[in-house]
């Protein structure tokens, strides 16, 4: 509200435009990573006797996708956090937009500045993810039942579960990382120094702000990605 009050519902929207821009190619990215880790199972196990793989094994190949995923998800967030952050404290707004404030960030400490906190990231998305694909692939299968043939509603809604699971257990991380990426550098040592700092002077509820939201938009927004993605393949299989 305070926010609204300050700004008008645009401030709501404020950094907007750097995960509108992201967010595809790290979808896209992510589901190739989560295959490539299913194929780094199936290639660790050559004795195996079932093709099904065990929900530890899906974990396996979910954590595995948030290593690539990085790439792009850490200076994303990295500016989007700068954007939204940046005027808060009734100090004027150094940068106009994602473009200008990438640049900036990238002038004044090359990519080491556009990837602070990657550490943080990593923790968060790592067994986040892992969460994320085991939630999926089960709450897909108890809804489709026997058969070949992709469900789009089963995806669904088994997209948007997956998104609660992921943030039920990510927030901490996550608003650890946010709170590096958006101070002066140097003011932190590391991700266990950032969090240790915050429950030492904020105590331990500092690193749920946000769970709320965070919570309701997880699953609409991660059942249409799952969706999106029933549907490329529904496609796929009757092209070829």
């Amino acid at each position: 509200m305070q926010t609204v009050r300050r700004e008008g519902f645009a401030g709501l929207y404020r950094g907007m435009m750097s995960p509108l821009i992201g967010v595809t190619p790290m979808f896209a990215l992510s589901f190739w990573s989560y295959d490539v880790g299913q194929r780094l199972v199936y290639a660790a196990t050559p004795k195996r006797t079932s093709k099904d793989l065990t929900m530890l094994e899906y974990a396996l190949a979910g954590g595995f996708s948030a290593i690539p995923t990085t790439i792009v998800t850490t200076p994303m967030e990295r500016v989007k956090v700068v954007l939204q952050t940046q005027g808060t404290d009734g100090t004027a707004r150094k940068y106009n937009g994602m473009l200008d404030a990438g640049r900036a960030m990238y002038r004044e400490g090359g990519l080491g500045s556009l990837y602070r906190g990657t550490v943080a990231t990593l923790a968060r998305d790592v067994p986040g993810s892992a969460a994320y694909f085991v939630a999926y692939e089960w709450v897909y299968r108890w809804l489709k039942g026997d058969g070949d043939s992709v469900s789009v509603g089963a995806a669904v809604f088994a997209g948007g579960m997956a998104g609660v699971a992921m943030w039920s257990i990510a927030i901490p991380p996550d608003v650890v990382k946010s709170r590096i990426q958006a101070a002066p550098a140097g003011t932190y040592k590391g991700f266990m120094d950032c969090a240790t700092r915050m429950v030492a002077q904020e105590g331990p509820q500092s690193l749920f702000k946000g769970l709320g939201p965070a919570l309701l938009r997880a699953f609409p927004a991660n059942a249409a990605a799952f969706a999106g993605r029933a549907i490329a393949l529904e496609g796929m299989h009757r092209l070829w």
